[in-house]
């Protein structure tokens, strides 16, 4: 035993307990079961019993809050207030994770099962609408025309927003660094901003009054374009303008000391080092365009036959495959649409884990960041090097 200062044997200074934070015990397990099934008891007594309640929604976020408040109540029996502020914050994480991935399971298992019957046969993939009548079986027609024209249209958008959003986006980033570019930076930001929220039906309203209407171009594929690239634009700004901020500044530095100008910097030195986060942005600019629906119905038109010129005719995307079968009373038209619906989502997530992995990549500033590599005198020039070699030259 350790004697104290006044060399007795006793202390009276209070025993220092160890919080142990994470992690589950017995105790948590057997508390958040109880406080489930009290508060589910005490749920039911409510709108069965005492109060005149209703309705699927209002019972289960019932449950939640009585469920979040017994919980505290139990754990503050046997717990300290820190330790029970922690479960609970771990509680509510873990509850709002599951609440989203069910929902998200909840819509893609919906999808799925009021599109199997459509999407398991091949002819939804290789056939089209054009000679399907409504009351034909399941077995005749698919949404090729569709598919094309999605395609179509969304490597349009995309061939004609990247570029523009891209230099847009090293405009912001480069010329705020001067005075006399800092007078125009703020309104095009402010543009960008507003774009940016901009509803999509008023985007397909601009296309078809300017370029429709007024220039005289016919509803096509084409038209449709150009309303998912005024969708498209300003998210591809957003995202590369963020990108291009987390470059370095000691690699333009060493470029500028090197000798060259500011537009060989940007090319061969700036772009190349946020080549995944552009692209990156590029796969977001094309997730959002692809699922649009307004724009397209008012600037392509709809058709049921496969057109695979993108300037001249009607051309269906999926989206709007999609709103044109499910309103229809027939069975297999609604399953149509469902298994439309479920190549639409397939395309969106694919578009969007492609994004995720891409965005993992690092660029080789970064690498030499983290982890410095160990050189002799005879190791190749790294990629940095090379980019600064080329801005010189």
């Amino acid at each position: 035993m350790e004697k104290t200062i006044d060399g007795t044997g006793s202390s009276d200074a209070p025993e220092q307990q160890r919080i142990r934070l994470g992690g589950v015990t017995r105790e948590e397990v057997l508390t958040m079961a109880a406080a489930g099934a009290g508060s589910l008891a005490l749920d039911w007594l409510l709108y069965e019993r005492v109060l005149p309640f209703s309705g699927a929604f209002g019972f289960l976020l019932c449950w939640y809050l009585l469920f979040l408040a017994l919980y505290a109540i139990a754990g503050r029996l046997q717990w300290d207030a820190l330790t029970v502020r922690e479960r609970l914050a771990t509680a509510l994480a873990w509850s709002s994770g599951l609440l989203v991935v069910a929902v998200i399971a909840d819509q893609i298992g919906y999808v799925l099962y009021r599109g199997l019957d459509a999407a398991r046969h091949l002819n939804f993939f290789t056939e089209t609408m054009r000679s399907t009548a409504a009351l034909d079986p399941i077995t005749s027609g698919g949404c090729l025309h569709a598919v094309v024209g999605s395609l179509e249209q969304l490597g349009m958008a995309t061939l004609f927003s990247v570029p523009l959003g891209v230099l847009t986006a090293v405009f912001l980033v480069e010329a705020g660094n001067t005075r006399r570019g800092a007078r125009l930076v703020k309104p095009v930001r402010v543009l960008v901003e507003a774009m940016t929220a901009l509803p999509s039906i008023v985007a397909g309203l601009f296309v078809l009054g300017v370029v429709v209407l007024t220039l005289g171009v016919e509803k096509s594929g084409f038209a449709a374009s150009l309303a998912l690239t005024v969708m498209m634009m300003p998210i591809v700004t957003r995202a590369a303008e963020v990108v291009v901020r987390l470059v370095p500044g000691t690699l333009k530095e060493a470029s500028y000391a090197l000798g060259a100008s500011q537009w060989r910097t940007v090319w061969h030195v700036v772009l190349p080092t946020a080549r995944p986060g552009l692209t990156t942005a590029v796969v977001l600019g094309m997730a959002r365009g692809v699922g649009e629906t307004s724009p397209v119905l008012l600037t392509a038109g709809f058709t049921t036959r496969l057109n695979l010129d993108a300037f001249h005719g009607n051309q269906t995307s999926l989206p709007l495959f999609v709103w044109n079968y499910v309103k229809q009373p027939y069975p297999d038209m609604v399953a149509r649409a469902f298994a439309g619906g479920l190549t639409l989502m397939a395309v969106v997530l694919i578009l969007f884990v492609t994004a995720r992995v891409l965005g993992r990549h690092r660029t080789p500033t970064d690498r030499r960041t983290r982890r410095p590599l160990r050189r002799n005198r005879t190791a190749a020039p790294t990629a940095g090097d090379n980019a600064l070699a080329q801005a010189v030259n």
